[in-house]
């Protein structure tokens, strides 16, 4: 048993000093202690070292197979009233979709930016009644014209000489005008008939732009009711048939008892004199509009605008205003948000590769007629970790302008890049690596400073004999 015991020793790497031939020193002490501490210190370097990532990008040809492309937007109109508000798409495969109302919020704001009226979701705007005659506009003046030719000069005398009025803003070159023309004349001889305490007008904004402009008359005919000189919006919206006006106006009089009996308050309302209007007071509603939702797009390039149109209204180019303030606009699924896995792995990445949505927050003000800002995409897949797919997006934006007779749009044009970047993160050393750091350690601080010990206690003794 001894003889075996004795020939394992034999192999022995690690061979033992017998106790009694070492000897403890307070410099041997001080040197473990600090042994110790260099041990401690580079060991944590070392594990800090390990646990710590690199971000490292690549660039591939995207293999994303996905048919479409969704697009989350929530973009404010500064000058733009609902109404006219159509969200369009086209794309180089020929898919041309107009007025797009599924998944699309739209909401009147007021003059502080807040929401103040939802204004339709997948909601088709109601084509209005016109109304057919049998005598041209010509043949009913013959017994003289009963809707007052209205100008800039007597425009205020107008609408402040009775306590109301109802106004056709028009232009001559409107085909709805045109069609409104007899029925607005035929109404006006019937408010005469009647002897109903409004006065009937109406307003060519060709050749009276800036009161149309002062009124901000966006889309002909805009037809408005007014009340002791000042305009009442929201504008007459209904059908445009003699009856239909004829109910409007009769609700507003019954609405007021003064009213109740025309013949004889009128004559008393048509002596007061009152102050000219202000076109900027008693406006009920602001004419901004935010507009929100997704699309989904074909992964070809392409454009998706916002444009002010309506299928009663020709809009007025001079007073479109298409300023808007973009508050998100991103490309992909948005649920990735939503999950802890993606938030945890999103979190961990520099916001140098997290170019996601570098629109939000902005504003474009135009503050030129006939111009409008386009905006340019540039759209690159970005794989990370864990297989998410986010979009990452450059923009460029310019002002361009528009021919006077062409109505402006807020347009985005984007191209989807055919390259994909994909995003690791890689720890600065493997594990192996990691351990073998950890034995040189180890093995190297405590050679180092036996060595150093020894040297030392030498030169100690020496002083000493």
């Amino acid at each position: 048993m001894n003889h075996g015991r004795g020939g394992m020793a034999s192999v022995d790497l690690f061979r033992r000093i017998p106790t009694d031939l070492t000897e403890a020193t307070s410099l041997g002490a001080i040197m473990s202690m600090i042994t110790l501490l260099l041990m401690a210190i580079l060991t944590v370097s070392e594990l800090t070292a390990f646990l710590t990532t690199d971000i490292s990008t690549e660039v591939s040809l995207d293999v994303n197979d996905a048919p479409t492309l969704r697009i989350n937007f929530n973009v404010t109109f500064l000058s733009l009233h609902c109404d006219y508000v159509s969200v369009d798409v086209w794309d180089a495969l020929g898919d041309n979709r107009q007025n797009i109302t599924k998944n699309v919020e739209k909401w009147q704001m007021d003059e502080e930016g807040k929401k103040r009226i939802f204004a339709g979701r997948n909601k088709e705007v109601r084509e209005v009644k016109h109304e057919e005659h049998d005598a041209t506009l010509e043949e009913m003046h013959e017994n003289g014209v009963h809707a007052v030719v209205v100008n800039k000069a007597s425009f205020d005398s107008f609408v402040t000489s009775s306590d109301y009025a109802f106004v056709n803003f028009y232009a001559p070159w409107c085909i709805w005008c045109q069609r409104l023309h007899p029925t607005w004349e035929q109404f006006a001889e019937k408010v005469e008939e009647e002897k109903m305490p409004i006065k009937v007008g109406q307003v060519d904004c060709v050749e009276n732009a800036a009161l149309c402009s002062a009124q901000k008359i966006q889309a002909f005919p805009t037809v408005r009711w007014f009340q002791d000189g000042q305009g009442v919006l929201p504008d007459y919206k209904s059908d445009r048939t003699v009856s239909a006006f004829n109910s409007f106006a009769s609700r507003k009089l019954e609405a007021n008892e003064r009213y109740k009996d025309w013949e004889e308050k009128a004559k008393k309302s048509n002596n007061k004199k009152r102050p000219p209007p202000d076109p900027t007071k008693g406006r009920a509603e602001h004419p901004g509009c935010m507009v929100s939702g997704h699309i989904n797009v074909n992964r070809v390039p392409g454009n998706f605008h916002i444009e002010a149109v309506s299928k009663n209204h020709n809009l007025n180019a001079a007073m479109t205003n298409l300023s808007h303030y973009v508050s998100t606009l991103s490309f992909g699924e948005p649920t990735l948000r939503d999950t802890r896995k993606a938030r945890k792995v999103l979190g961990k990445i520099p916001d140098a590769h997290k170019n996601f949505s570098p629109m939000d927050g902005s504003s474009w003000v135009t503050k030129k007629f006939h111009a409008a800002h386009h905006h340019y995409l540039k759209i690159v897949s970005t794989h990370f970790d864990s297989d998410i797919t986010k979009y990452q997006y450059l923009e460029q934006s310019q002002e361009v302008k528009y021919e006077e007779e062409d109505v402006p749009e807020a347009r985005w044009s984007y191209d989807i890049s055919p390259m994909a970047v994909t995003v690791k993160r890689k720890s600065r050393k493997s594990w192996y690596e990691f351990i073998t750091s950890l034995f040189a350690i180890v093995g190297g601080t405590f050679t180092t400073l036996g060595l150093i010990d020894g040297v030392l206690y030498k030169a100690f003794k020496s002083k000493k004999l």
